[in-house]
Protein backbone atom coordinates (compact mmCIF):
# COMPACT_ATOMS: atom_id res chain seq x y z
CA UNK A 1 0.00 0.00 0.00
CA UNK A 2 1.36 3.40 -1.02
CA UNK A 3 -0.10 6.41 0.73
CA UNK A 4 0.66 10.07 0.11
CA UNK A 5 -0.10 12.70 2.77
CA UNK A 6 -0.86 15.86 0.82
CA UNK A 7 -2.12 19.37 1.35
CA UNK A 8 -1.09 22.50 -0.54
CA UNK A 9 -1.42 24.50 2.69
CA UNK A 10 1.54 24.52 5.06
CA UNK A 11 1.40 23.91 8.78
CA UNK A 12 -1.39 21.33 8.73
CA UNK A 13 0.70 18.42 10.04
CA UNK A 14 1.62 16.45 6.92
CA UNK A 15 5.02 15.31 8.15
CA UNK A 16 3.75 14.57 11.66
CA UNK A 17 0.89 12.44 10.34
CA UNK A 18 2.98 10.59 7.75
CA UNK A 19 5.78 9.75 10.19
CA UNK A 20 3.55 8.77 13.10
CA UNK A 21 1.29 6.52 11.05
CA UNK A 22 4.35 4.90 9.49
CA UNK A 23 5.75 4.38 13.00
CA UNK A 24 2.51 2.75 14.15
CA UNK A 25 2.71 0.39 11.17
CA UNK A 26 6.35 -0.48 11.91
CA UNK A 27 5.61 -1.07 15.60
CA UNK A 28 2.85 -3.47 14.49
CA UNK A 29 5.40 -5.54 12.58
CA UNK A 30 5.08 -4.11 9.08
CA UNK A 31 8.06 -3.35 6.82
CA UNK A 32 7.62 0.39 6.27
CA UNK A 33 9.28 3.02 4.10
CA UNK A 34 8.89 6.79 4.51
CA UNK A 35 9.70 8.98 1.50
CA UNK A 36 10.42 12.62 2.35
CA UNK A 37 9.84 14.74 -0.78
CA UNK A 38 9.81 18.08 1.06
CA UNK A 39 13.13 19.99 0.66
CA UNK A 40 12.63 21.26 4.23
CA UNK A 41 13.16 17.67 5.40
CA UNK A 42 10.86 17.70 8.44
CA UNK A 43 10.08 13.98 8.20
CA UNK A 44 13.79 13.18 7.81
CA UNK A 45 14.67 15.24 10.89
CA UNK A 46 11.83 13.61 12.81
CA UNK A 47 13.22 10.13 12.14
CA UNK A 48 16.97 10.75 12.08
CA UNK A 49 17.52 13.80 14.27
CA UNK A 50 19.58 16.91 13.53
CA UNK A 51 21.73 15.35 10.79
CA UNK A 52 19.19 13.53 8.62
CA UNK A 53 21.28 12.12 5.82
CA UNK A 54 24.90 12.79 6.73
CA UNK A 55 27.02 11.63 3.83
CA UNK A 56 24.54 8.94 2.87
CA UNK A 57 22.24 8.81 -0.14
CA UNK A 58 19.27 11.17 -0.36
CA UNK A 59 16.37 11.80 -2.69
CA UNK A 60 18.39 14.62 -4.25
CA UNK A 61 20.91 11.98 -5.36
CA UNK A 62 18.07 9.80 -6.64
CA UNK A 63 16.56 12.56 -8.75
CA UNK A 64 19.97 13.82 -9.91
CA UNK A 65 20.55 10.36 -11.32
CA UNK A 66 17.36 10.77 -13.34
CA UNK A 67 19.01 13.71 -15.13
CA UNK A 68 22.22 11.85 -15.99
CA UNK A 69 22.74 8.85 -18.22
CA UNK A 70 25.05 6.32 -16.60
CA UNK A 71 25.98 2.71 -17.18
CA UNK A 72 26.34 2.32 -13.41
CA UNK A 73 23.04 3.67 -12.13
CA UNK A 74 22.08 2.81 -8.56
CA UNK A 75 18.95 0.84 -7.77
CA UNK A 76 16.14 2.48 -5.74
CA UNK A 77 17.11 0.22 -2.83
CA UNK A 78 20.47 2.01 -2.59
CA UNK A 79 18.72 5.27 -1.70
CA UNK A 80 16.94 3.74 1.30
CA UNK A 81 18.52 4.31 4.72
CA UNK A 82 17.66 2.68 8.06
CA UNK A 83 16.22 4.62 10.99
CA UNK A 84 16.71 3.87 14.70
CA UNK A 85 13.29 2.19 14.72
CA UNK A 86 12.86 -1.47 13.80
CA UNK A 87 11.01 -2.05 10.55
CA UNK A 88 11.08 1.64 9.58
CA UNK A 89 13.25 2.87 6.69
CA UNK A 90 13.59 6.23 4.98
CA UNK A 91 14.42 7.83 1.66
CA UNK A 92 15.63 11.14 3.14
CA UNK A 93 15.12 14.63 1.83
CA UNK A 94 17.82 17.18 0.99
CA UNK A 95 17.66 20.95 0.38
CA UNK A 96 19.00 20.42 -3.16
CA UNK A 97 15.59 18.99 -4.11
CA UNK A 98 14.41 22.59 -4.52
CA UNK A 99 17.19 23.36 -7.02
CA UNK A 100 16.54 20.21 -9.05
CA UNK A 101 12.80 20.69 -9.44
CA UNK A 102 12.86 22.93 -12.54
CA UNK A 103 15.19 20.60 -14.45
CA UNK A 104 13.15 17.53 -13.52
CA UNK A 105 9.90 19.18 -14.55
CA UNK A 106 11.22 20.44 -17.87
CA UNK A 107 12.42 16.94 -18.74
CA UNK A 108 9.12 15.37 -17.63
CA UNK A 109 10.49 13.01 -14.98
CA UNK A 110 7.22 12.80 -13.01
CA UNK A 111 6.88 9.04 -13.46
CA UNK A 112 10.35 8.17 -12.13
CA UNK A 113 9.19 7.95 -8.51
CA UNK A 114 6.42 5.54 -9.48
CA UNK A 115 8.92 3.38 -11.36
CA UNK A 116 11.17 3.31 -8.30
CA UNK A 117 8.31 2.35 -5.98
CA UNK A 118 7.33 -0.44 -8.35
CA UNK A 119 10.81 -1.86 -7.78
CA UNK A 120 10.63 -1.33 -4.01
CA UNK A 121 7.18 -2.88 -3.54
CA UNK A 122 8.54 -6.34 -2.80
CA UNK A 123 10.72 -4.97 0.02
CA UNK A 124 8.01 -3.12 1.97
CA UNK A 125 4.48 -3.72 3.18
CA UNK A 126 3.64 -0.01 3.37
CA UNK A 127 5.09 3.13 1.82
CA UNK A 128 4.23 6.58 3.22
CA UNK A 129 5.05 9.68 1.17
CA UNK A 130 5.43 13.10 2.76
CA UNK A 131 5.07 16.06 0.39
CA UNK A 132 5.87 19.79 0.25
CA UNK A 133 3.06 22.34 0.81
CA UNK A 134 2.55 23.08 -2.87
CA UNK A 135 1.24 21.48 -6.04
CA UNK A 136 4.59 21.07 -7.78
CA UNK A 137 6.74 18.43 -9.46
CA UNK A 138 7.27 16.45 -6.26
CA UNK A 139 3.65 16.38 -5.15
CA UNK A 140 2.52 15.43 -8.64
CA UNK A 141 5.13 12.65 -8.67
CA UNK A 142 3.82 11.41 -5.32
CA UNK A 143 0.18 11.46 -6.45
CA UNK A 144 1.11 9.56 -9.60
CA UNK A 145 3.01 6.97 -7.54
CA UNK A 146 0.46 6.46 -4.74
CA UNK A 147 -2.63 4.29 -4.32
CA UNK A 148 -4.24 6.36 -1.57
CA UNK A 149 -4.20 10.02 -0.54
CA UNK A 150 -4.72 11.32 3.00
CA UNK A 151 -5.55 15.01 3.38
CA UNK A 152 -4.79 16.73 6.73
CA UNK A 153 -7.28 19.43 7.75
CA UNK A 154 -6.59 21.75 10.69
CA UNK A 155 -10.09 23.14 11.29
CA UNK A 156 -9.43 26.58 9.83
CA UNK A 157 -11.66 28.54 7.45
CA UNK A 158 -8.75 29.16 5.06
CA UNK A 159 -7.90 25.44 5.14
CA UNK A 160 -11.47 24.68 4.14
CA UNK A 161 -11.23 26.73 0.94
CA UNK A 162 -7.84 25.17 0.15
CA UNK A 163 -9.42 21.75 0.67
CA UNK A 164 -11.79 22.19 -2.28
CA UNK A 165 -8.95 23.24 -4.59
CA UNK A 166 -6.82 20.35 -3.40
CA UNK A 167 -9.48 17.75 -4.07
CA UNK A 168 -9.99 19.17 -7.54
CA UNK A 169 -6.27 18.94 -8.27
CA UNK A 170 -6.18 15.37 -6.99
CA UNK A 171 -9.11 14.44 -9.23
CA UNK A 172 -7.22 15.90 -12.19
CA UNK A 173 -4.12 13.80 -11.44
CA UNK A 174 -6.31 10.71 -11.20
CA UNK A 175 -8.03 11.47 -14.52
CA UNK A 176 -4.84 12.30 -16.40
CA UNK A 177 -2.14 10.09 -14.90
CA UNK A 178 -3.19 7.65 -12.16
CA UNK A 179 -6.65 6.07 -12.31
CA UNK A 180 -5.74 3.95 -9.24
CA UNK A 181 -5.42 7.00 -6.98
CA UNK A 182 -8.11 7.16 -4.32
CA UNK A 183 -8.73 9.89 -1.73
CA UNK A 184 -8.83 7.74 1.37
CA UNK A 185 -10.01 10.48 3.65
CA UNK A 186 -9.61 13.82 5.37
CA UNK A 187 -7.67 13.64 8.64
CA UNK A 188 -8.91 16.22 11.13
CA UNK A 189 -5.76 17.44 12.89
CA UNK A 190 -5.21 19.62 15.97
CA UNK A 191 -8.87 19.14 16.83
CA UNK A 192 -10.28 20.92 19.88
CA UNK A 193 -13.69 19.35 20.63
CA UNK A 194 -14.72 22.04 23.12
CA UNK A 195 -14.18 24.88 20.63
CA UNK A 196 -17.23 25.73 18.53
CA UNK A 197 -15.52 26.57 15.21
CA UNK A 198 -13.67 23.24 14.72
CA UNK A 199 -16.77 21.19 15.55
CA UNK A 200 -18.90 23.29 13.20
CA UNK A 201 -16.41 23.10 10.31
CA UNK A 202 -16.07 19.33 10.63
CA UNK A 203 -19.85 18.88 10.79
CA UNK A 204 -20.30 21.01 7.65
CA UNK A 205 -17.69 19.01 5.74
CA UNK A 206 -19.49 15.80 6.64
CA UNK A 207 -22.84 17.28 5.61
CA UNK A 208 -21.33 18.07 2.22
CA UNK A 209 -20.42 14.42 1.82
CA UNK A 210 -16.66 14.86 2.03
CA UNK A 211 -14.74 11.81 3.28
CA UNK A 212 -13.91 13.02 6.79
CA UNK A 213 -12.38 10.18 8.82
CA UNK A 214 -13.93 9.48 12.22
CA UNK A 215 -10.58 9.43 13.99
CA UNK A 216 -9.52 13.04 14.73
CA UNK A 217 -6.14 13.98 16.16
CA UNK A 218 -6.03 16.31 19.15
CA UNK A 219 -3.86 19.36 19.56
CA UNK A 220 -0.98 18.41 21.87
CA UNK A 221 2.30 19.94 23.05
CA UNK A 222 3.59 16.37 23.31
CA UNK A 223 3.92 16.27 19.54
CA UNK A 224 6.47 19.08 19.62
CA UNK A 225 8.39 17.25 22.32
CA UNK A 226 8.50 14.13 20.14
CA UNK A 227 9.79 16.26 17.24
CA UNK A 228 12.56 17.59 19.47
CA UNK A 229 13.44 14.08 20.64
CA UNK A 230 13.33 12.72 17.05
CA UNK A 231 11.01 9.94 18.16
CA UNK A 232 7.54 9.27 16.74
CA UNK A 233 4.88 9.23 19.44
CA UNK A 234 4.45 5.45 19.71
CA UNK A 235 8.15 5.22 20.58
CA UNK A 236 8.33 8.46 22.57
CA UNK A 237 5.31 7.91 24.82
CA UNK A 238 3.12 5.00 23.74
CA UNK A 239 0.56 5.57 26.51
CA UNK A 240 -0.10 9.21 25.68
CA UNK A 241 -3.52 10.18 24.32
CA UNK A 242 -2.13 11.37 20.99
CA UNK A 243 -0.24 8.07 20.52
CA UNK A 244 -3.49 6.20 21.04
CA UNK A 245 -5.20 8.52 18.54
CA UNK A 246 -2.60 7.72 15.89
CA UNK A 247 -3.10 4.03 16.55
CA UNK A 248 -6.88 4.45 16.30
CA UNK A 249 -6.51 6.34 13.01
CA UNK A 250 -4.23 3.62 11.64
CA UNK A 251 -6.72 0.89 12.62
CA UNK A 252 -9.54 2.95 11.09
CA UNK A 253 -7.69 3.11 7.76
CA UNK A 254 -7.20 -0.65 7.74
CA UNK A 255 -10.72 -1.68 8.73
CA UNK A 256 -12.84 0.58 6.51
Amino acid sequence: MRRVVFNQKGGVGKSTIAVNLAAVAARAGQRVLVIDLDPQGNASHYLLGSAPAGDGPTLADFFQQMLNISLFSKTPQEYVVPTPFAGLSLMPSHPELAELMGKLESRYKMFKLKEALDQLSADFDEIWIDTPPALNFYTRSALIAADRCLIPFDCDAFSRQALYNLMGNTDEIRADHNPELHIEGIVVNQFQPRASLPARLVAELKEEGLPVLDAPLSASVKIRESHQAAQPMVFFDARHKISQEFERLYRHLHTR
